[in-house]
């Protein structure tokens, strides 16, 4: 039997937890990313669209703060000022601290979470939380907050408070999101241009789960940072690794360290690959757009090191199977893959995606399709 959709099951949850009936609610989608992983911190473009799974946050005045999800029975009570500990709540706290420096911030409340966003699977379930979480609490706060303000204050929670090391891409789609549209986001100039897509789009969830603020994300923006010093040093004037000339690299592979190289490398080339595929998405070229996204995943698996083997025989199989593209989509290390096929292939693509996966790892992978959806809207209290 299927889950209620998010929004009945976070209201139903509210009032079977509190006795009570909220007085406010917003959700915000999770995302795919097509292309440009790992360029949105870097000065890059991306090209994400929001998803129709999404996270609801149903929120009324307390005197105290606490919360409960669908997915961590119980409810918590949890105090903004405490340090992160690893809990879900932190991304609450991070919202809440934010808040109060706009003075937006209700004094405690009351919150009920639930979600069809799969957790650990690289599609942004954490912005979700926070960009809904800040919508719901400002509006109980008495302020209306623009869709900018609120994913700066996602942003700043998950950034500053929690502490991943993330770009804006995520807090962006979470708003900015338009149904059968994808979402080109220069992060260097802030400029956002809709883009037609209208596809069909095939998840497989590679089973391999992995928390943001993991130690290989960090450490990957760091050496971000570090390999921007050096590019500095070899005299390439660039205020991000995504405003390196193509050119640079030959000379760039002779003086950086090889990691720090194919970092900038991963870069350059993936910026150059976003750019180029929401062309060929404008102008409906599929089979030009799936190449980048094998060429992206290659890069993901061979310069920034971010793949797993799950994901890698994915796109192999899919490659192998004639779908336009595939590759590894969010921050890396486990999460999903998306892939691009033509529609009269997906079936054939699907039986021969779960064979292969399950000959080599011994499972079958989650399989979904799903296709550009709105961004964050406010949720009518039933």
């Amino acid at each position: 039997m299927p889950n209620p959709p998010p929004t009945r099951l976070a209201s139903s949850l509210f009032t079977a937890t509190y006795a009570s009936r909220a007085a406010v609610g917003a959700s915000a989608p999770g995302r795919v990313n097509l292309i440009g992983e790992h360029t949105d911190y870097n000065g890059g473009p991306v090209l994400p669209f929001a998803l129709p799974r999404k996270t609801v946050v149903f929120a009324a005045a307390a005197p105290h703060w606490e919360a409960v999800s669908s997915r961590n029975g119980a409810p918590t009570r949890f105090v903004p000022e405490d340090a992160p500990v690893g809990v879900w709540t932190d991304y609450l706290s991070g919202v809440v601290r934010v808040l109060r420096e706009l003075r937006a911030a209700p004094a405690g409340a009351s919150i009920a979470v639930a979600s069809s966003v799969p957790a650990g699977t690289g599609l942004s379930s954490s912005a979700a939380l926070t960009v809904a979480a800040a919508r719901a609490l400002s509006r109980l706060g008495g302020r209306q907050l623009s869709r900018d303000a609120v994913a700066e204050v996602a942003y700043r929670a998950e950034s500053e408070v929690v502490g991943v090391r993330c770009g804006r891409m995520d807090q962006a789609i979470a708003t900015e999101g338009r149904s059968g549209q994808a979402l080109l986001y220069e992060t260097g100039s802030g400029t956002m241009v809709q883009v037609p897509f209208p596809l069909r789009v095939l998840m497989v969830e590679t089973g391999v789960t992995r928390h943001l603020g993991a130690v290989d994300y960090n450490l990957r923006r760091e050496e971000c940072e570090e390999a921007l010093d050096a590019v500095r040093e070899a005299g390439i004037a660039a205020e991000a690794l995504a405003q390196v000339p193509g050119h640079a690299l030959t000379t760039l592979a002779r003086s950086l360290p090889s990691a720090h190289f194919r970092r900038v490398r991963h870069v350059v080339t993936e910026t150059a690959r976003t750019r180029e595929a929401a062309a060929a998405l404008a102008a409906g070229d599929y089979l030009r757009l799936g190449a980048l996204l094998f060429d992206g995943h290659a890069s993901i698996r061979e310069d920034f090191e971010s793949s797993c083997v799950e994901a890698d025989l994915l796109v192999d199989s899919a490659l192998a199977y004639e779908a336009w593209g595939a590759r590894l989509t969010g921050a890396g290390w486990g999460g999903a893959v998306l892939v691009l096929a033509p529609p009269d292939l997906m079936a054939r693509l699907k039986s021969g995606l779960v064979r292969d996966f399950r000959a080599a790892f011994g499972r079958a992978p989650v399989l979904w399709e799903t296709r550009a959806a709105g961004g964050l809207k406010t949720e009518p209290v039933p």
